[in-house]
């Protein structure tokens, strides 16, 4: 039982973190191994089809859009509005962390 709710705070964890990296980005956007790196920079940590399964879940919540790159080996991920707006607190998704005072 720990261990399902310490991989779901995990995750929604996660999905607050990919908003909030990619609205410091340039241009709102970076690739999935950048993304891969800089949560395991901050502690969170996930293989990679974990990583390319949760921002499938992000893009279809509308918190991201995704370009594919060489042969759908790399993908741009970019933010937008309804994303920075859960990155930032003002509206709420159920499965993405809310963001605490002054993050």
């Amino acid at each position: 039982m720990a261990q399902i709710l310490v991989s779901q705070f995990t995750w929604n964890l996660a999905a607050l973190l990919i908003c909030q990296i990619l609205r410091e980005a340039p241009e709102y956007r970076v690739n999935n191994a950048i993304l891969h790196a800089m949560l395991r920079d901050c502690a969170v940590t996930t293989s990679r089809d974990r990583m390319a399964a949760d921002i499938d879940w992000l893009a279809e919540a509308g918190l991201v859009e995704t370009e594919e790159l060489a042969g759908k080996t790399a993908r741009i991920v970019t933010l937008t509005e309804r994303g920075d707006d859960v990155a930032t607190g003002p509206t709420t998704v159920s499965g993405v962390a809310r963001p605490g005072p002054g993050q």
